[in-house]
């Protein structure tokens, strides 16, 4: 029986990972990458209106937290130690590609070739809100969106501003924006999470990168501090590039 009820359970493995998958809805495909600590009831849920609006959501679980539990203080600190201490996430280091990001090209080059179309979407929030930036890389990615993406995390002004990616993939990244492929970010803009990250990326990707800045100091754009529209923009943009 599937820990979530109402979404298939399955594994991926790529590269000696495996790591445990949930997917629901039937369209073109989109990976939604959960926010420390998991996925909790509110990404379950905006997985779900994701599938509702006529596409196949694949969310992967990538810090071995209990999918559908709801946060809470100790669940919350469990999983910041997993993200600052596995080396599977760059939390630190600057100009560096989480290695976490190649499982996770892997997945979407698996999803796109299992469903066709122009390519698959890719949502990140938190600390995995960057993965969408080098997931696109190898073209399967077509809609990526950064949601308050937060990692490094914020130690410095090098930190605040770095993209979680080394020169080379941000070359990539630059290339596939140049060649017609947009990048949809959404933050707060007071969330010190974010630092100023949004500003790096409009220094590299230019136009092609299409921002959603809200008033305020909250941070989960689309779960615990939903913003209706926002949510709206993101489904829009699926509808827009993943299309047929």
């Amino acid at each position: 029986m599937s820990k979530l009820p109402g979404w298939d359970e399955s594994a991926f493995s790529f590269g000696g990972t495996t790591l445990p998958t949930y997917r629901r809805g039937q369209g073109p495909g989109v990976i939604v990458i959960h926010e420390i600590p998991a996925i909790t009831p509110k990404v379950r849920a905006f997985g779900e209106e994701v599938a509702d609006a006529g596409f196949t959501v694949v969310m992967p679980s990538l810090l071995g937290t209990t999918p559908g539990k709801s946060p809470g203080p100790a669940n919350l600190l469990s999983s910041i130690a997993k993200v600052c201490v596995s080396s599977e996430f760059t939390s630190w280091a600057l100009n560096k590609t989480s290695p976490i990001t190649s499982w996770l090209r892997a997945l979407a080059k698996d999803l796109h070739e299992e469903l066709g179309g122009p390519g698959v979407g890719a949502l990140g929030m938190c600390f995995s809100g960057g993965f969408a930036l080098a997931m696109m890389i190898d073209g399967h990615v077509a809609a990526p969106v950064l949601s308050q993406p937060s990692m490094p995390f914020a130690r410095s002004a090098k930190h605040k501003a770095d993209l979680n990616l080394s020169p080379a993939d941000l070359a990539a990244v630059k290339a596939r924006v140049a060649a017609g492929c947009p990048v949809l970010g959404l933050r707060f803009a007071g969330d010190p999470m974010v630092g100023t990250r949004f500003d790096t990326l409009r220094a590299e990707l230019g136009e092609g990168f299409l921002a959603v800045e809200l008033p305020g100091k909250q941070h989960s754009v689309l779960t615990e501090h939903r913003d209706e529209e926002s949510v709206e923009r993101v489904l829009a943009f699926f509808r827009e590039r993943l299309s047929a």
